[in-house]
Parts: structure tokens; sequence; C-alpha cells
């Protein structure tokens, strides 16, 4: 009564009413159960607390709905122990969307966060940030080389971003013999996770082992947090997190047990909810008599059916072939892709490119905002290997990569789909005066985006990928105008420690490294005399080959020699900056690029040693008279000539394209 007495005195006098903060609780099952959901979380009717529903690109979040006591003012943290059962089931039976994860957290807001591989707790700007005060054990089923994940099965406990402070592959240690048992996340069973927090040690634990096994004695995982610094208010909430990528995935709580100062309450696993069963069954015999007859009454309205469905078959026909099965969820419907640009009208229309129209699009299913690249081809010969190498570039993650999401071929179309960037393309910001200029620390942080993706994929990635078209309106901006190198639809791939075996010459002209007139075999070395060139356009703000009043053709790279030999070689930076810029790094900038787009391609640095000299790791090498005496228009007049032979599919450029008076 007394109870009821203050709750009715503080809301008549308009004061907060504050619950007292839970110590513990059990869910053998959710039926009923008042959680605080998002996105596309909910409790089924069987008591499923379903995070994801296998809709792509989406994220759900499930949190118990009042905050947690960590701490009883300013003293330790408590300790706290919690257990659940989870099951996991993707469309395929190897690949999956990124897992879950069980939170602590400072908030239970997380719509900033993206979806894919950041789980539904962060994003590309504040990944890692302490400002995140969340503690999460994730386990996934994806490798996200951004994130330095070991395996696509792996558990790790995750402070303020997705990557672990610890982790090790799904598991547990066998009582008695210690033996080591691995654990599949995506054999469409039920599994147990115990999370425990030793306030005394800081010490977190978790352990995981099939249902009908016990908890094992031995932690999977340990490490220690300070969750002092994770948990700054005396409480926080408990809960779940969980996300799609492009594959279509579902993921399950089943039970969830949380205590403080002690061991969480054994689940019931006798009555969890079960996971659902979704191998589909077989047409029964009924079935099969009574149908023949049924359709024998039908067959008018199926006649009048099949004709619509084959205009709107026509209509959205696509190009598919038996091998392209292997590549499932990386293939695209042509239908989706029409529907998200508007049939791919005019006003969504980003750009165009010497190698096809760029539209905008937001795809049905996830509202995921995406740019569609239509690209026309004439032949199928090496159909096959671009498309495989589409798909594998496709598995790249990077934080200065614009993603590609996927493919879709019709008619004689090859229809490329990556991540959306607001800002668009670097180029109009360096040629469309209606723009706004950048300063020179943007220009210099982009040059760094741009230098730093080459290195990953050049060295860092599982394979050699070899960009073959680096250039400023291939580079991307995202909402906060960090760089990122896009456009991946002449890229090639190869193993480390071989060599590229194509001989056909892509690329843009005024960025052709002068050796590929020669051999036609793209390399390292190839990509770095691009990425020079690129360098030189955004410090100077002029295109690589500009055309005068007299139809001559003019190389920026001349322009800068000659004031590097006058000793003003800061003097080429773009005017519009008006001076506004640290003329030594200005020098340094330009004297990379110089060494960058070096004739010969052994003189040229690699991209390692590139970024410790922009890091200020390394020093630049003083360049030499000897090192800018080649004809560099010669070699590029050259190019123009041996480059008339390339495939459809692998367009060069040629002297009629450059910018200039007509």
């Amino acid at each position: 009564m007394s109870v009821l007495l203050l709750f009715l005195f503080l809301t008549l006098h308009g004061l907060p009413v504050v619950f007292p903060a839970v110590d513990q609780f059990t869910f053998d099952g959710f039926a009923g159960a008042n959680l605080s959901l998002d996105g596309t979380a909910v409790v089924t009717p069987d008591g499923l607390l379903m995070l994801t529903n296998g809709t792509t690109l989406l994220k759900g979040h499930a949190f118990y709905p009042t905050r947690v006591r960590f701490r009883d003012g300013a003293s330790s943290p408590r300790s706290f122990s919690t257990a659940f059962v989870f099951g996991i089931l993707s469309e395929y039976a190897d690949i999956s969307s990124p897992g879950l994860a069980f939170v602590i957290s400072g908030s239970n807001d997380f719509s900033t966060a993206l979806q894919s591989q950041y789980m539904g707790l962060a994003n590309a700007a504040n990944n890692g940030n302490v400002s995140n005060h969340f503690l999460a054990v994730e386990l996934d089923t994806v490798v996200n080389a951004e994130f330095g994940d070991i395996s696509n099965n792996h558990v790790g406990i995750d402070v303020d971003g997705l990557t672990s402070v610890v982790a090790g592959n799904a598991g547990y240690y066998e009582d008695g013999t210690g033996a080591f048992r691995n654990m599949s996340l995506l054999n469409r069973t039920a599994a147990q996770v115990w999370v425990d927090f030793d306030a005394r040690t800081s010490l977190v634990s978790v352990t995981m082992a099939p249902l009908e096994v016990p908890k094992p004695k031995k932690p999977l995982l340990s490490t220690t947090v300070n969750l002092s610094s994770v948990i700054q208010d005396e409480s926080a909430y408990v809960g779940f997190s969980s996300s799609t990528g492009v594959v279509s995935s579902r993921h399950y709580v089943l039970g969830w047990s949380f205590k403080m100062d002690g061991e969480a309450r054994a689940l019931n696993t006798q009555n969890l909810p079960a996971l659902p069963f979704t191998i589909p069954k077989s047409p029964s015999k009924t079935l099969k008599i009574l149908l023949p007859i049924a359709s024998a009454a039908l067959v008018l309205a199926v006649a009048i059916t099949v004709v619509v469905i084959d205009r709107r078959r026509r209509r959205y026909a696509e190009l598919k072939e038996d091998w392209e099965t292997e590549f499932g969820p990386h293939r695209f419907s042509y239908k989706d892709l029409f529907h998200a640009t508007d049939g791919f009208c005019d006003e969504r229309l980003l750009g165009i490119g010497g190698f096809g129209r760029v539209y905008k699009g937001v795809l049905p299913a996830s509202g995921a905002e995406v740019a569609v690249k239509k690209v026309s081809h004439e032949s199928r010969q090496g159909m096959r290997e671009f498309i495989s190498e589409v798909v594998s570039i496709g598995k790249i993650r990077h934080r200065n990569l614009v993603r590609l999401l996927g493919y879709c071929r019709r008619r004689r179309e090859l229809l490329l789909v990556y991540d959306h960037m607001p800002n668009g393309s670097l180029d109009k910001f360096l040629y469309d005066h209606s723009m706004p200029v950048l300063s020179w620390s943007q220009r210099l942080g982009i040059i760094k985006d741009v230098a730093s993706s080459i290195l990953y994929l050049h060295e860092d990635w599982e394979q050699v990928v070899l960009h073959r078209d680096i250039k400023a309106s291939n580079v991307l901006l995202d909402a906060d105008m960090n760089g990122r190198l896009g456009d991946f639809g002449l890229a090639r791939l190869y193993d480390h420690g071989t060599d590229p075996q194509s001989t056909h010459v892509v690329g843009t002209m005024g960025y052709l490294a002068p050796e590929l007139g020669h051999t036609g075999k793209a390399s390292k070395a190839s990509d770095i005399f691009a990425f020079g060139v690129f360098v030189m356009e955004v410090a100077c703000g002029q295109r690589p080959i500009t055309q005068d009043e007299h139809g001559d053709h003019l190389l920026l790279v001349d322009r800068v020699v000659e004031h590097w030999r006058e000793g003003t070689i800061a003097d080429a930076v773009d005017p519009r900056l008006r001076g506004d810029f640290a003329v030594e790094e200005a020098s340094f900038v330009l004297k990379l690029c110089l060494l960058c787009s070096h004739p010969l391609p052994d003189v040229r640095p690699g991209i390692r040693q590139i970024m410790q000299f922009l890091d200020g790791n390394a020093p630049l090498p003083e360049l030499s008279e000897a090192h800018l005496s080649v004809n560099m228009l010669a070699l590029m007049q050259n190019q123009a000539v041996n480059y008339s032979y390339s495939l459809p599919l692998t367009v060069a450029g040629n002297l009629s394209d450059i910018p200039g008076p007509r």
C-alpha cells in the first residue's frame, strides 16, 4: 500500500517515477515476455525471439526493458552471469550473413548503426570509438578482414567496436579429457552460451556447448575488461543484436537467464521452443492425383495467366546460365533492380562514364541505397571468368573501398551493384566549379584513403587485386567525405606469388602506364602509375591530359616537372586553394606523384612503401634530372596506337576523349 501511495504522490506532483533496476530474470522461451524490440526483432507465436527474419540488409535488437544495476554509486562493477540458447538458420548450408551478439550497453538506441558486418552495433565512422560504451560477445559466421576476423565460424569478445579483443573458433573443451570439440554455428541446431564476469579479477569468460552438454568447466575465451570504462553509469541495458548482409539468414534466441552477483539460473532446455524446420516437404499422393483433375477445369484461367506472366517475364528477362547458380546471393534479379531505379529513369541517373551509366536505386526489400552500373557487352567470351571475379571482389570488405554487392545479366547488359555514396565522385569536386572547393587537408586525407585501399588490394587481401582503372571519377566520397575506391568492373585477381595472365589492355588514357603499350600485362606497378597520376590530379585540380586551342595535347606531368626544375613545384597546386596549404607538404605530395608515375616500372615504389612515405615513417627519395628525362607525351601517344584492339568488355580510352576546345 505504501508503494502505491508513493507512486500516486509522485504522479500527482509531476515528479519522475524511477523503477528499481532488476538483478535477475529468466526466460525459458519468450512467449508473453516483455522486451524492448526494434528493427526486424519479434517474438514469434511459439515463443522464439527472432532477431532477423531472413530479409537482407536489415538489423534487429532485443533488450530487457529496464536497466540493470551494474554497480552501486562509485563502487567497482558487480559480477554478473548470463546464459542463453541461440540458433542460426541460413538459406545456404555453409554461408550466412553475420551472426548475433549478446550486448551490454549504456544505451539501447542503435539507430545509427549499420547492418551487415557491424551486426547492428556500430558504423564505419564510430566503430571502435570509446564513446560507444558497449561490451559484446559475438557469434560470427562471416570473415571480415577489416576487423581481423579469424574465421567464418568464431566467437569474440568486443569492446566498443567489432574488432574483437580476443576471439576463438566456435567450440568447447571436453571435461575430463580437455579435448577441444569444434562446433558449427550454421548447423541449424540450437546451442548454449554462458558469459561470466568476475568483478574481483575483471575477467570476462565465454563458454559454449551443444544443448545436450552441461556447461564445460574450461571456458572457450577469457580476457580482462575494464567494465567501469565501458559502463560509466550505475546501470545499463542487456540484450541481443543482429543484422543481415546479402545472404538471407534468420537469428534466434530460444531462452535467456541473467543474474547479478551470482550464477544465472540454469535454463530448462526441455521446455524451450524448437527452431523452425526449414527443409521443404514433398508433395503428397493425394495432391498428385487431384491436381491434374482440377487443372482441367482451370485451362482457360491458366491460359490467360500464362499470357500475362509471359509479358511480365519478357519485361524482366535475364541472361542466366547453369554455371551461375554457384554465385547464389551475389546474383540480383533484374526485376528488383528495375524497380529500385524506377525503371532506370533519367531522374535516377548519377553519371555517365566511359564504361556505362550509373543509376541510384533503393532495393525494395531492404530499403538499402545502391548504385547500379549498366555495362554493355557483346560477347560471351570470358564472361564466366569475369563474373567469377566480380563475385570474388564482392567478398572484399575495407573502409576505403566501395562495396561491390553483386551483379545481374540481361540481354546485352551487365549490371554491377555497389553501395551508394551520398557525396558522389571526387572528380565533380575537382572540375565542377559549382561544387565546394576541397581544402588541402581534405585532399590529402582522400589521397591517404585511396592509398590505404590499394595497400589492402595489393598486399593484405587473400588474393592480389589489380584495380586497373584508378582515377578521380572512380573515387567516391561517403557522407563524411572519406575517399573510397570503387568501380571494380575492370579489376583482375590472381594469387600472391604468381603473375597475372591477362594481356587485354584496359583503363583510361592518361592513367595507363607506358609499359602496357608493349606488354599489355597489368601489374601492381601499373596500378601505382595510375595512382601517381591520380594524386597529381587531386593536388593540381587538373585532368592528366588536356588540349589547347591549337589542338595540341598537354600533359599535367610535364607542367609539374617544369615547376620542379624551376624550384617552384608548389605553384602547380590547384589555384582555387589560393595558397591555403603547407608548401612543404604540397611539395612532398607532388614529388611523390613524379616518383609513382616514373616511366620505368621497376623504379616506382610499392604501395606499402608509399604508405610509409605518407605516414611519415620513411623519407621520400630525392628526385634527379635523369629520373625525369623520358619524353612522356611520346609514350602516351604510343599507347593510343597499341590500345586499339581492346575487347568490348575492356574498352580503353583514346586521345579523342581528351577534354579541350573543339
